[in-house]
């Protein structure tokens, strides 16, 4: 199996500041773990690639993409309520974090047993017309408008086990019966962004195309391979044709701004079994992503563990 790990300064900018819980220290986290264990040398690391407007606006609407640039070259203000801060370059930083995961899509669909992990990326808050949590483009929204509208796949699962709810995926897709999501989070009634609820199972058409798994502050290994069963029992019916995996380490105890008690032997089992059920249903074919995590050993420890599974 080869696996692709996007790694580079461009993708390191994306940060807020050495203060801020997303700061630009978090991918060189990850680069010293991955080095530690020698994964480095069984993966093909590659450097970050950027994403023009065009490809911005399969998912995002042309006034916001404007919005972040004009903010970008400003270097003040936020892009959301406070939680996203601009700062000069956000917005190339921002278009690296998308056109890597676009890179990646294109490397695993050209061939069988390829997989890929963007370690900063999974930006699943922003919505079509604004930023939210940290999240300015919403990669996996021009991940998944990609997939359909370039790549002609159309039946593709997501499952985010982030601490919090991708509610800017779920929104986005709400009444999209062949995007099929599965979500693992706290529970919205301690932790933005406050939704995610158990009865939110997709609108309209797509109704049961969505599962969302609230869990209490606290829940540890053996609450998260209970929900998982249901999450891989969801995707194995699904059948999909491409699977995107959400990987945020903040999940893990210990993470300063969330109240789950997972280990990275979740990611690890959540990547192992996607990877499985990818070889079974479509090739092989896997795109993760870091996502959220905000203490640095957690986040360092977990991806690790996603791409020592993802390589098999």
């Amino acid at each position: 199996m080869s696996v692709r790990v996007y790694y580079g300064a461009a993708l390191a900018r994306y940060g807020f500041g050495d203060d801020h819980p997303f700061g630009p220290d978090r991918l060189e986290a990850f680069g010293r773990e991955l080095t530690r264990t020698g994964l480095d040398k069984r993966v093909e690391m590659v450097p970050p690639v950027a994403a023009s407007e065009e490809k911005l606006a399969r998912f995002h609407t042309e006034s916001y993409i404007q919005r972040v640039k004009e903010l970008s070259n400003a270097g003040t203000g936020y892009l959301d309520y406070g939680d996203t801060p601009a700062f000069p370059g956000i917005f190339e930083a921002a278009c690296h974090v998308v056109g890597s995961v676009l890179d990646a899509l294109k490397y695993t669909l050209a061939g069988p047993k390829r997989r890929s992990f963007v370690p900063i990326a999974g930006l699943h808050h922003a919505r079509r017309d604004r930023a939210a949590g940290f999240c300015v483009f919403n990669d996996i929204g021009v991940a998944v408008e990609t997939l359909r509208h370039v790549h002609h796949v159309q039946r593709i699962a997501y499952v985010d086990i982030d601490a919090h709810h991708g509610d800017g995926v779920y929104y986005s897709f709400v009444s999209d019966p062949e995007l099929f999501i599965a979500d693992i989070h706290e529970d919205g009634l301690y932790l933005y962004p406050g939704s995610g609820g158990p009865e939110e199972c997709g609108a309209g058409a797509a109704q049961g195309s969505k599962l969302n798994l609230p869990m209490p502050p606290g829940a540890d290994d053996s609450a998260f391979r209970r929900a998982w069963e249901q999450v891989e029992d969801f995707v194995r019916a699904a059948n999909p044709k491409f699977i995107l995996l959400q990987a945020g380490a903040d999940s893990i105890g210990g993470d300063p701004i969330t109240d789950l008690d997972f280990t990275a032997a979740c990611h690890a089992h959540a990547a192992r079994r996607l990877c499985a059920i990818a070889d079974e249903l479509c090739q092989g074919r896997v795109v993760a992503t870091g996502g959220g995590g905000y203490d640095r050993g957690n986040l360092a420890r977990a991806w690790t563990a996603v791409v020592e599974a993802m390589l098999g």
